[in-house]
């Protein structure tokens, strides 16, 4: 029978850094927990974070999350778990909870229209805080009467209820795609739009009609469609087998309607781009994976992650979130080109 091994050296607690940098155990309390600036000179904070790091001395998380009443847990609700585009803000935002010891949890809520019922016995007991990525307004009800801190994602700036905000500048992509289409000399749009109510799809129709309105003769037929790539095929091939001069140009809600409205196209025997031009939203991992591949709006999904995770441990700190909307990109690709018959100005 072979003998216990012997117990190791104990672990080094804030009271031997505290002796080790000449300082209080208060002062490490501060320093560690990033609470020292305007209470701590640069020199202390930085003989205290070298005294822990010759003792390899890791804070008790437990012990101090029970003191605070903190769980270091957040909660972020995404419409759906299938969607590339909400893997992506929730890799952004997991990344910074780590750099400050928080877990993310991540949970989906049908639609983005809700309602996202609380996952918990007590949202306020196993939560700091919860994310929202591109909600319906009404769809955080249960979670708001948790009274737990909100960030809201690509959501209605004009709502009330969240503690803060992160937008994307969602208008200026579709700007972005109409002035790109006009250019090419396209006037008749067709807009496959999203059948979600929720403002992130609303803020993509307005700027479009408001951009084509202001090129004489230009127009936009509107149809929806649920967010797959069938629906949108349909949609498409209604709209394409309508009475009438056919659309030139099919200006998607996301990749995946985009990607039902380029089937539809060959459907009809028409070729995309020379025939219609199509555009999508988003620029997933699928606009490379279609021929041709898409032009679409780039959204910064892991950047969108990571500013509203820093935005809510800004709200638990009792700080200012970062103001400002993420600029998005239009990726000109295969799949759109001048009208037929023209140049494009």
């Amino acid at each position: 029978m072979t003998s216990p091994a012997p117990p190791g050296p104990p672990r080094p607690t804030s009271r031997d850094v505290a002796r080790a940098a000449g300082v209080s155990q208060a002062t490490v309390s501060l320093v560690l927990g990033g609470k020292w600036r305007g209470r701590v000179s640069e020199s202390t904070a930085g003989r205290v974070r070298d005294a822990a790091r010759g003792l390899g001395y890791r804070p008790n998380l437990a012990a101090r999350n029970l003191r605070l009443g903190r769980t270091r847990t957040a909660l972020l609700v995404v419409p759906a778990l299938t969607n590339e585009f909400f893997a992506r803000v929730y890799t952004g935002a997991a990344a910074v909870a780590a750099e400050h010891g928080f877990g993310v949890v991540l949970y989906p809520s049908p639609d983005g229209t809700g309602p996202a019922r609380d996952p918990f016995p007590s949202a306020r007991a196993a939560l700091d805080g919860v994310i929202a990525s591109s909600m319906a307004a009404d769809a955080l009800d249960a979670l708001h009467g948790a009274d737990v801190p909100l960030v809201m994602l690509d959501s209605d700036p004009s709502a009330p209820g969240p503690a803060a905000r992160v937008n994307l500048d969602i208008a200026d992509g579709m700007r972005q795609v109409a002035r790109h289409l006009l250019a090419l000399g396209h006037r008749r749009f067709l807009h496959l739009a999203s059948a979600v109510d929720t403002w992130t799809f609303a803020c993509r129709a307005d700027a479009l009609y408001e951009e084509v309105r202001r090129t004489p003769g230009a127009e936009v037929r509107t149809v929806t469609a649920a967010l797959d790539v069938r629906a949108g095929r349909e949609a498409a091939e209604h709209a394409l087998g309508l009475s009438g001069p056919r659309p030139t140009a099919i200006v998607c809600d996301d990749d995946i309607l985009a990607a039902g409205a380029c089937k539809a196209a060959r459907r009809f025997g028409l070729r995309v781009p020379d025939d219609v031009s199509v555009t999508g939203f988003d620029d997933l991992a699928l606009a490379t994976a279609v021929e041709p591949e898409l032009t679409t709006v780039r959204l910064p999904a892991v950047q969108v992650g990571e500013r509203g995770m820093a935005a809510l441990l800004a709200v638990l700190d009792g700080r200012a979130a970062e103001p400002g909307s993420l600029p998005v990109r239009l990726v000109v690709r295969g799949s759109t080109a001048p009208v037929a018959g023209s140049t494009g100005a």
